[in-house]
């Protein structure tokens, strides 16, 4: 029976099937797990369906039209399937030629005189008509495809991940450094140094991202080239690049009464936010800097770098922060010098095809950069300089830190091999 009016049917809502995600390096380090937003609109907070243009098109006028589309669609059927029959015979006639064609020998061509001496050769094959012409196959190089495995997660852009680092690479031609300090009235490469080092502990007390990092002595490099700094004003421009780095690359970035406070109030709320309008507008709010952090996890996708690998590579990459002369360098390049001598102090090989093929450079190209950032991390000890050695030395970095360095002559036979 027919329920009675007044009844309401009740719809049960089925759980949507959970779904296993890849979550990228960074926020495993912080340990917070990605969430979907939904739309308040729709009902139980479930996304509302709707046609792409219903909203826009003369949709809703052409509904009283579905009826004699119907019709037409009855009419047309009996019109195919009356010219079915036709269009079978001819496919089985064109399959039949194929085989004739196919089965056909070579004393059914025309005869060749026997006098002459091209027919001493062999002969020449006959064309298939059911076979298209190949063109030559250009030998692929034994890479491999590094993004194919994470195809599944919506959050690692693996179609677009090549596209991507080609155009970074591109843009490094852009925001090339040169030796601005020589321009400088009243800072030294020490001063930098310096703020470097304490811009690494204001990264590891507010728990921001390296990308945060990078991008932030990245901005600040980059205003001192247009703008002389009095020495009294170091402090707040880094404070204020970080700043800046963290709206950009972070969910939740500090906000300006916690730059104040780490600054120790040497400045105002008012010159921190001029300070900010002064770089983004002297650098033209173009603050996409390529950064050697990217490129760094990039390439250690190549070898399938165990995670102290990784983070060997990333204590001597971030070590070059707080060297002046490795300034001028591209971000690329001294990501994937790093990544060989980490893979060469734990002996883990050398460059390997995929590595060349994704990187774009071969060993010859990174030799040189190799032995200067391992000369660095023999020999360049500053005792004033201890934030990024003091935290790669904790566990929670495998203490890489404390690994010994490669001697130079042992690196340069290992570089030639």
């Amino acid at each position: 029976m027919p329920p009675p009016p007044s009844s309401k049917t009740v719809s049960i809502r089925q759980p949507w099937p959970g779904r296993a995600m890849a979550v990228e390096e960074n926020q495993a380090e912080k340990g917070e797990a990605s969430q979907v937003k939904r739309s308040p609109s729709s009902p139980q907070g479930a996304p509302k369906k709707r046609s792409a243009f219903g909203d826009l098109t003369n949709a809703h006028k052409t509904q009283h039209l579905v009826g004699k589309k119907e019709e037409a669609v009855v009419k047309a059927g009996t019109k195919k399937a009356a010219s079915k029959g036709s269009r079978a015979v001819v496919s089985k006639n064109k399959e039949i030629n194929c085989k004739k064609s196919q089965n056909r020998v070579p004393s059914e061509e025309a005869p060749v005189a026997k006098s002459d001496p091209v027919a001493k050769k062999d002969p020449v094959e006959t064309e298939d008509p059911c076979r298209t012409a190949e063109e030559p196959v250009e030998p692929v190089a034994p890479v491999e495809d590094i993004d194919k495995a994470q195809l599944d997660d919506p959050y690692a852009n693996a179609e677009y991940a090549k596209d991507i680092f080609v155009h970074m690479r591109e843009r490094e031609e852009k925001f090339q450094l040169p030796d601005y300090m020589k321009d400088q009235p009243d800072i030294s490469t020490d001063m930098r140094a310096i703020l470097v080092d304490w811009m690494v502990e204001v990264q590891e007390n507010f728990e921001l991202t390296h990308e945060t990092l990078y991008l932030a002595i990245k901005l600040m490099d980059h205003y001192l080239v247009k703008v002389p700094v009095m020495r009294d004003q170091l402090q707040l421009i880094g404070s204020t690049t970080i700043l800046i780095a963290s709206k950009f690359e972070e969910r939740c970035p500090p906000c300006v009464d916690d730059f104040l406070y780490i600054c120790d109030d040497a400045y105002k709320r008012e010159e921190l936010l001029t300070t900010e309008v002064s770089i983004l507008q002297t650098l033209q709010f173009d603050i996409n800097i390529p950064i050697a952090y990217r490129f760094l996890r990039r390439f250690a996708k190549c070898v399938h770098a165990s995670m102290e690998t990784l983070t060997l590579a990333r204590f001597l990459c971030e070590l070059t922060l707080q060297d002046y002369n490795f300034v001028q360098e591209r971000a690329s390049c001294l990501a994937a010098s790093c990544l060989l001598l980490a893979l060469r102090m734990k002996k883990l090989g050398g460059w390997s095809p995929t590595l060349e093929y994704y990187s774009g450079y071969k060993v010859e190209d990174l030799r040189l950069l190799v032995k200067r950032v391992n000369f660095m991390l023999t020999y360049s000890h500053d005792q004033r300089l201890k934030a990024v050695r003091s935290k790669y030395s904790h566990r929670v970095f495998f203490e890489v830190a404390k690994m010994a360095p490669m001697d130079m002559m042992e690196l340069e036979e290992a570089l030639k091999s």
